[in-house]
Formats: C-alpha cells, sequence, structure tokens
C-alpha cells in the first residue's frame, strides 16, 4: 500500500499549499529549546537576570500588611479567647492540644478572611480593561494537552477558540496545537480522524497541528515539556489551555499584548470561571466560583503583586524563560513523596520567579472558563491526585532562591489539605474531653503541684463568642462576594436580581456546611493513604455531565454514613449537648449518601435552574464563545466516532489508514530477536485471524496499541477480509 510522504511546515513560514488541507504534515519542523531540569536546593543571586522595566515591580506593601498583618491579629486574638474558654479550672493536656489544634484551623480562615477583605476593597473600585491591541509583535502558540479525552469535546473547543481569534483581526500571530498524551487506542484513533475533519473544515490556512506522544512520560508537565523542548524555539510565548478550557479570542489577544509588554513577565495567569453545568453539585461549584471567586482572587492578586502563583491552564508563559528555569527534576524516592512532582504549577511559577522573572494574575481581564467535576465522587478522584501533589510540595519548601511568596504558596496548598485531619483531630479532642467530664471523675491533675484535681470545665458564654467570630470569619468572604455581585448590575440582574441572589447564596452556605463533614473525611483519608505511600495515579477525568449510578455513591460513602451514625450514638451516650454541638457534622455524614446522590443528578440540577435558584450571569446571558463550543461539540459527537474500535476505523478508511501511518513516527529497525510479548502475540493473533472480527475480538487494548503503532501490522489487518466478504466469496466458490 503506498503511503502519503509529507514535508514538514516551517513554523516561521506561511503553510505550504495543499489540494487536501488533511495531507499537509501533522506538526511544524522543529525548532528546539533545551530545557534542563532544574536544580531545586541550588541556586545563586547572580543567575537572577537583571530587571528591564524596574519600575513595574513596586511591591503592595499595603495589601501585604492588611493580610498578613490582619490575619496573624485576627489569630492572636482567636487564640487568646480560645485560652481563657479553657482556662476554667486550668489546662490540662488535652485542652493543650485542642487550643493548638484551634490556633491552627483558625489561623488558616483568618489569613483567607483578611486576603478577601483587601480583594473587595479592591473590587469596589473597578477600572475599565484595556482595549484590543492593533498589532502583535511576536508569535505565540496556543496548546491544548489532552488525555484519553472525548475528541468531539476537546476538537468543538479549540475550534470554538480558534474562530473567536480570528474574528479580532490578529489570528495570523497563533499557531495551534493538538498535545496527545492518549492511551485509549480508540481515543487516539478518533482523534486522528478529528483532526483531519478540523483540518477540511478550517482550510489550509488553519495552521493547526497535532502531536500524539508514545509514551506519557512526566504526564503533564511531560507533555508541555516535551512541546517546548521541540517547537518552543518558534515561539515568543504559549498560551495554555486545559482539556475543558475556553477562552474568547479578545482575552487570548490581551494576554499576548500584555506578554508584549512586560517584558520581565514569565507567566501570566488569568481568572477561569466556570460554565456548563447541570448537576446540583457542579451548580454549587459554579455559583460559588462566579459569585465569591471574584473577590477571593482579587485578594490574592492584590497581596501577590508580581509573585504570583500558575494554576496550570488559562495562562500565557514566556517560553524560553520556561524552558531555561522551570525544567522539573524528580524528586528522589519513590512516589507518593518521590518521583515526578504531579502539581507542577505551583513549582514551575516558583522556579521563573526565582529567575527574575514576573509570575502575576489578571482576574478582571474575563473570558476565561472552564469546567468543574460534576459529582461529588469525581471532585474526590480529582482531589486525591491533587491532594498528593499538595503534599508533596514539603519536599519543595525549602528550595534555595525561591521568593517567601512562592513558600507561601506551597504552604497554602499543604494546608489546604492538612485541615481536614486537623479539623477531625479538634473534633475528636474535644469529644475526648466531654467524654471525661461526663464519665469520670477528676482523678487528673495538671503537670504543676494542686492539692485539688483538674476539672474539665469550660467558659460557656465566651465559647459562644468564639463560635460565633469563628462562623462571622468563615462565611465573610461569601458575604463579600454577594455585595460586589449585588453592587454590580450586570452580575446582579444575570443573578437573577438581590433576592434569588440571596437566596442562592443561603442555599449554597447550608449544602456547603453538608458537604463539609464528607470532604473532611475523604480528604483525611487521602491524606493517611498518601502518608502511608500509596500513590494515587492520574487517571483521566470524568468531564461529562452525567448522573452516578446510586450503588456507586452507597460504596463510596457508606463509610462515611456510618461514621456519622456512630457519632449520634456515641454523642447521645455522652452528653445530649455534645450532639448540638456537632449536629451540622453529624448530619452530613449521616446523610452522605442522599446528598451525594442528589446532588449528582442533572435533573435535580435542571430544576434549581428552572426555579432561577444558583444561576449565573453566564447562564442568563450565555457568553457566544460558549454557546458556540456547545453547539459544535453537540454536532461532532453526533457522528458517534469518539470510541469507535480503532482496528476497525483503521480497516475500513484506506485513507485515514495511510495518514495515520504517514503520521507515526520513524523508527530504527527492530533488532532480530528483540521482540516485545504485546507485539508477538498481536502479531500471532492477527496472523491467526481469518477476518477483521476476529481480530477485533482477540485484540486486547494493549495489542491494539501495538499493532496500530507497527507499519507492518497495520498493513496485515488491512489485508484482512470482512467476515461477510468471506462468507460471500466461500459462497460463490
Amino acid at each position: 500500500m503506498d503511503t502519503l510522504t509529507l514535508t514538514p511546515v516551517d513554523s516561521a513560514q506561511p503553510a505550504p499549499a495543499f489540494k487536501d488541507p488533511a495531507a499537509a504534515p501533522p506538526t511544524p519542523i522543529e525548532n528546539r529549546l533545551s530545557m534542563p531540569a532544574q536544580n531545586l536546593f541550588k541556586f545563586e543571586q547572580r543567575q537572577r537576570r537583571k530587571l528591564q522595566t524596574p519600575s513595574l515591580w513596586r511591591s503592595p506593601w499595603l495589601a501585604r500588611l492588611v493580610t498578613f498583618g490582619g490575619g496573624l491579629a485576627l489569630t492572636v486574638y482567636g487564640g487568646w479567647q480560645m485560652y481563657k474558654v479553657i482556662d476554667v479550672g486550668g489546662v490540662t493536656t488535652l485542652k493543650w492540644a485542642l487550643l493548638a489544634l484551634f490556633i491552627l484551623n483558625f489561623s488558616w480562615i483568618a489569613l483567607s478572611f483578611a486576603s478577601c477583605v483587601v480583594g473587595f476593597v479592591a473590587l469596589l473600585s473597578r477600572r475599565p480593561s484595556a482595549g484590543l491591541p492593533e498589532t502583535l509583535r511576536e508569535k505565540t502558540a496556543v496548546v491544548m494537552p489532552i488525555y484519553n479525552e472525548a475528541p468531539s469535546r476537546v476538537f468543538a473547543a479549540l475550534q470554538t477558540i480558534y474562530e473567536d481569534v480570528q474574528a479580532t483581526g490578529l489570528g495570523e500571530s497563533f499557531d495551534w496545537f493538538f498535545l496527545s498524551d492518549t492511551t485509549n487506542p480508540d481515543i487516539w484513533i478518533a482523534e486522528e480522524r478529528a483532526f483531519i475533519a478540523i483540518r477540511r473544515r478550517l482550510g489550509p490556512g488553519a495552521r493547526i497541528f497535532y502531536r500524539r506522544r508514545e509514551k506519557n512520560t512526566g504526564r503533564k508537565a511531560g507533555n508541555i515539556e516535551d512541546f517546548v523542548s521541540r517547537w518552543g524555539g518558534a515561539y515568543a510565548h504559549m498560551v495554555v489551555l486545559d482539556a475543558d478550557s475556553l477562552m474568547t479570542g479578545p482575552t487570548i489577544v490581551k494576554l499576548a499584548a500584555a506578554m508584549e509588554a512586560d517584558p520581565d513577565s514569565g507567566i501570566i495567569q488569568t481568572l477561569p470561571l466556570i460554565i456548563n453545568r447541570n448537576t446540583l453539585f457542579a451548580r454549587v461549584q459554579q455559583f460559588a466560583a462566579r459569585i465569591y471567586g471574584p473577590v477571593i482572587a482579587t485578594g490574592l492578586a492584590c497581596w501577590m503583586g508580581r509573585d504570583g502563583n500558575y494554576w496550570g491552564h488559562n495562562a500565557i508563559i514566556r517560553t524560553e524563560a520556561f524552558a531555561s528555569h522551570c525544567g522539573l527534576p524528580d524528586l528522589r524516592g519513590r512516589p507518593p513523596w518521590g518521583g515526578h512532582i504531579m502539581s507542577h504549577d505551583f513549582v514551575e511559577a516558583a522556579l521563573i520567579r526565582r529567575a527574575g522573572y514576573a509570575v502575576y494574575m489578571l482576574p478582571r481581564l474575563g473570558g476565561s472558563y472552564e469546567e468543574s467535576p460534576p459529582s461529588l465522587i469525581d471532585l474526590s478522584i480529582r482531589d486525591r491526585r491533587w491532594c498528593q501533589g499538595n503534599l508533596q510540595h514539603s519536599r519543595v519548601l525549602f528550595g534555595r532562591g525561591m521568593s517567601w511568596a512562592s513558600r507561601q504558596h506551597f504552604l497554602t496548598g499543604i494546608f489546604g489539605y492538612l485541615t481536614s485531619p486537623l479539623w477531625l483531630l479538634q473534633l475528636l479532642v474535644g469529644i475526648v474531653i466531654v467524654f471525661q467530664a461526663s464519665y469520670f471523675k477528676p482523678e487528673y491533675f495538671t503537670s504543676e503541684f494542686a492539692l485539688f484535681p483538674t476539672f474539665p470545665r469550660f467558659d460557656a458564654e465566651r465559647s459562644l463568642e468564639l463560635f460565633a467570630l469563628t462562623m462571622g470569619i468563615l462565611l465573610a468572604p461569601k458575604f463579600f462576594g454577594l455585595l460586589v455581585a449585588i453592587y454590580e448590575p450586570e452580575t446582579r440582574r444575570g443573578s437573577g436580581g438581590v433576592i434569588m441572589l440571596l437566596i442562592s447564596t443561603l442555599f449554597e452556605i447550608v449544602l456547603s456546611a453538608l458537604l463539609a463533614p464528607i470532604m473532611m473525611l475523604i480528604q483525611t483519608g487521602h491524606v493517611v493513604h498518601i502518608v502511608f505511600g500509596f500513590d494515587t495515579g492520574w487517571d483521566p477525568q470524568r468531564r461529562d455531565d452525567g448522573s452516578v449510578p446510586l450503588i456507586d455513591i452507597v460504596r463510596r460513602h457508606r463509610s462515611h454514613m456510618a461514621m456519622g451514625a456512630l457519632s449520634l450514638v456515641a454523642g447521645l451516650l455522652i452528653s445530649p449537648s455534645l450532639v448540638a454541638w456537632m449536629s451540622p457534622t453529624i448530619a452530613g455524614l449521616i446523610l452522605a449518601i442522599p446528598i451525594s446522590w442528589l446532588t449528582s443528578q442533572r435533573w435535580l440540577g435542571l430544576v434549581f435552574r428552572r426555579a432561577g435558584v444558583l444561576v449565573t450571569p453566564e447562564e442568563t446571558t450565555t457568553p457566544p464563545i460558549a454557546k458556540r463550543g456547545k453547539a459544535l461539540s453537540k454536532a461532532l459527537a453526533r457522528g458517534e466516532e469518539d470510541e469507535v474500535n480503532a482496528i476497525v476505523a483503521i480497516h475500513a478508511d484506506p485513507e485515514l489508514r495511510a495518514l495515520h501511518e504517514a503520521w507515526l513516527p520513524t523508527r530504527k529497525p527492530r533488532q532480530r530477536g528483540a521482540i516485545t510479548a504485546d507485539r508477538a502475540v498481536a502479531e500471532a493473533k492477527i496472523a491467526d485471524a481469518e477476518t477483521i472480527e476476529d481480530a477485533v475480538a482477540w485484540l486486547n487494548r494493549g495489542e491494539r496499541v501495538v499493532a496500530l503503532s507497527d507499519r507492518a501490522l497495520i498493513g496485515m489487518i488491512a489485508r484482512l477480509p470482512r467476515r461477510a466478504d468471506l462468507q460471500e466469496a466461500q459462497a460463490a466458490e
């Protein structure tokens, strides 16, 4: 069989004319950049570059003073009040433990509160955003890493973004890359089919490329590193998307213009808003991100200044700086603490900042969107991976030369997961103290000599005041977001008006309070698993909006419900007042199964949407890019080609087969005797097959990957007849 001869495309030159756009090479000519692995613990000041625009490097001292000074002051005050609560009749060892745990947990929410105060004030003084530039001087690559995703979704998303950038009139400044790490053979071939189709839809002028790695070494970070190492030299910047990202054309163009205007910038991060969610659980997340997210993000942006963080997607990166300073080493030891750095984005931000480049966020830019997990179970799967990555940062925390703000970002991520076991410990210590007071006579003494035993008593009135303060600080960011939403006419009207905003906020608070203890146990379980050395792996995220089967929910949450029931019985035996104190936690755990099931239901989310509860402005007036992306995704999905058996697809379509073979990497001739088990078995099965149906039935997933990666085996597959044709030929004889 003849194969197509493809000439690589030069990324610096206009694309050569091909009668069929699909016949153009899948990737441009390589323009390589070296991306050496960095030493996290060796760095000298002379390695830091000189600033080109010192006037832009003004430290936000006031925002930092309010955030960290205010957080510290609140923590000291809360800790002192807690000490006064427990200092009735003396402080025992358990009371000291309770105080320490309270301070750790309280400091976390106090710092978040202080940061949100800064964000709230900043949002009340909104400034107009910059307009579109007339020209762009430099070339930018827009890259979308994909891993076993539905091709109809990701190809529709990138086409939608491409069309929106083209509409700005500056589309010539951008090239587009699908960076596939897909391991599922059916999705791999579906991606190639979708790539052929998108090139034909958009025509020969569209500079859209596709590359698939055979081994997903380093996972997403390795995927981006492979792109930078091979093609990064052709692009001044790259916009990194996620598989569920949408960004408007003006937003991408403004990011490129901001990078050009600021030669010291290394990473500029946007604030992605959640859209297109329908299950009740996802709608709660969507509402919270839209109403409270801007306050939180603006506060972060204010105190971070140019010492910011990177969230791994919907951001623009200076390519050469990234290549020179962000190569990630493997940590010593085995996973989960060693090996590949899973939460690579925080570390990349710290490394590029260490080199003298700025990292900052533009939370008011707009036009940046993503999706979220559709259920609590899906969130917990993703959360476990994030938990491992953030705890792994404890190995990076004391890296040499990093700014204090970068270390703060690491600490934020670490304590974001440690707060769950700390909260659980605080509850358990409180229960033990109440248990002692109810069932044991005063038989223990403080460490100091005393003639009388120490009774475990508390200042009840001060305790209630401290509880009210804690709840106020915890809920304040939500009310800040609500006030800003009411203050902004667009957000207020788009969310159904003041009354519906109040109802939606109240519902979100109640549901979040019920979900909190479930997430506490889930995250505590993640931390325990990682501490005891269990690696999480990297499973693809479920991005559809379907409901979760009840049996899966029961299996996942039965232990949480049992824990809630046990807590209720134990609390009633110890003290009815203890049950009242723990009622939100107990209720959330006992109702874990119905809460998880109901919130995962798409139909219930749509009921709330029709009632106007949890509605966001992006639902009331859907952004054109989201509307176009959804329509295009549905249109592509109607072809039902996302997961057609790859062997069937390659056998049935000679043109697809020819392009697939042409796009396979060139291999060195196999050495005699060097035969892998998968290849030997795949070859034997294909050779033994009488029809293509036999091969499809006999080849497992791993063998299909091997067969589709080998031109000789593809040729054998192509020569197999269909069973119907064979039977017809036999009948004719």
